[in-house]
């Protein structure tokens, strides 16, 4: 389990290239990193915290099929209350009688070994919620780093916007344009302010659903107010080989709970072959005969008959379940290889198309923005051709915010189903 979880763990690390925690920022937020987050998760996540529940409920478990059938004591009572001689207690015959079932064919072990099964199987769950949450707090993680670039890049467009109103004033002073021309500069500025407000909202929700993963309902870890998540967004992460990665799919904890699940049913198995042999009880104790004032010792055994066809049924219902079990491993198996080729290819193409923008596409952006704006102060381009220039540069940083979150995401994705990081540490 230490093993599964250090690999999770390290996995979700790796997710992103996550830099050092800094200093307090000047708002009394702290700066947060994924390790900070993923440590808040694992202590704090609401839904991981009734796993210690389950297991206090399994080990109680586990004592009550150890117990032994506990010992009966009966008290008989013959000839009471009868007619003629057997009226009233003369004639009364009253036994005091000790038994105990004895069980055969290994039901105890069986039933402990049954158990402790289900103990491993719900180890193998717990595993399987951690990766679950390791994921999603990664998933959350990026969409904070997301919305913090959509912010800034938000920010950017109030710089252009404000810019460009100044230049249509400088211009219309001149005489050089139209009125209608700074007009419209200003609802441009004013829209991109209201644009950079939602971006605030969003980044602030974003960073509420990160501290749910770890029961917060209030963007703070640890007393302290969440700050900027310290990730590198345009940092791609690399694909990876697939053949490697299909290899990796059985080393998850959802296919190894699997395993424990076909460990549970093959001990029920057994429990139930268990059946065929029936438990003897045998009883002792004493009766007291009123009439003579006699008291003498009685014994007694029994035994169920047709245990062996009774049991029948029962090793019926647990074989169906045990090859239920190799059904639904072998259709999970083909499901997660076809989820992870899709996953695959959508991640192939994430980075290329981020890759692409961030070392193509965007820098010839930026150059043309800025030529763009050269011109324009000087009357040599229209404001039309500049608002298009700046709606073309933002358009292509809004698409690469949004090409490099869904290539990490994807990456998480792979990692959650593989449980294992594609790069060495």
């Amino acid at each position: 389990m230490k093993v599964i979880f250090a690999r999770a763990l390290r996995a979700c690390w790796l997710a992103l290239a996550v830099l050092v925690l800094p200093a307090q920022g000047a708002d009394g937020a702290y700066p947060l990193t994924l390790r900070q987050a993923i440590d808040a998760a694992l202590a704090g996540n609401p839904g991981l915290q009734t796993f210690q529940f389950n297991f206090r409920a399994q080990d109680a478990r586990t004592q009550q099929a150890a117990l032994r059938p506990a010992p009966e004591v009966s008290v008989t009572g013959e000839n009471l209350f009868g007619s003629g001689s057997f009226g009233g207690t003369d004639q009364a015959e009253i036994t005091l009688a000790l038994s105990q079932v004895l069980e055969l064919g290994g039901k105890r072990d069986a039933r402990v070994t049954a158990s402790r099964a289900g103990y491993d199987a719900l180890t193998a769950e717990r595993q399987a919620a951690q990766l679950d949450v390791l994921a999603e707090v990664t998933r959350r993680f990026i969409t904070v780093a997301a919305r913090q670039e959509q912010l800034k890049l938000e920010q950017r467009a109030v710089e252009l916007a404000q810019r460009t109103v100044e230049g249509s004033e400088r211009r219309v002073n001149a005489a050089k344009s139209p009125h209608a021309e700074l007009d419209r500069a200003r609802i441009a500025l004013d829209r991109a302010k209201l644009a950079l407000k939602a971006s605030e909202v969003e980044l602030d929700a974003a960073r509420k659903q990160l501290a749910a993963t770890w029961g917060e309902t209030q963007p703070v870890i640890s007393g302290r107010m969440i700050g900027e998540v310290k990730a590198d967004l345009f940092e791609l992460p690399p694909t990876g080989d697939f053949a490697d990665l299909v290899a990796r799919l059985k080393t998850n904890p959802d296919f190894l709970r699997f395993a424990s699940e076909a460990r549970l049913r093959d001990a029920e198995l057994r429990l139930a072959s268990t059946l065929r042999r029936p438990d003897v009880t045998v009883g002792a104790g004493i009766r007291r005969l009123e009439d003579s004032n006699d008291e003498a010792f009685v014994a007694s055994v029994s035994m169920p008959l047709f245990s062996s066809s009774r049991a029948k049924s029962f090793i019926a219902e647990a074989q169906a379940k045990r090859d239920l079990v190799d059904a639904e491993r072998r259709s999970a198996e083909v499901r997660a290889q076809a989820t992870l080729y899709e996953l695959y290819r959508q991640l192939g193409r994430a980075v290329l198309e981020a890759g692409t923008l961030k070392t193509d596409i965007l820098p010839r952006t930026e150059e043309a923005l800025s030529e763009t704006e050269y011109a324009y102060q000087r009357g040599r381009f229209s404001y039309l051709e500049l608002v298009d220039a700046q709606r073309e540069f933002l358009a292509v940083q809004s698409a690469l915010i949004e090409a490099s979150a869904n290539a990490h995401t994807l990456r998480a994705e792979i990692e959650r189903l593989t449980d294992a990081p594609l790069t060495a540490p």
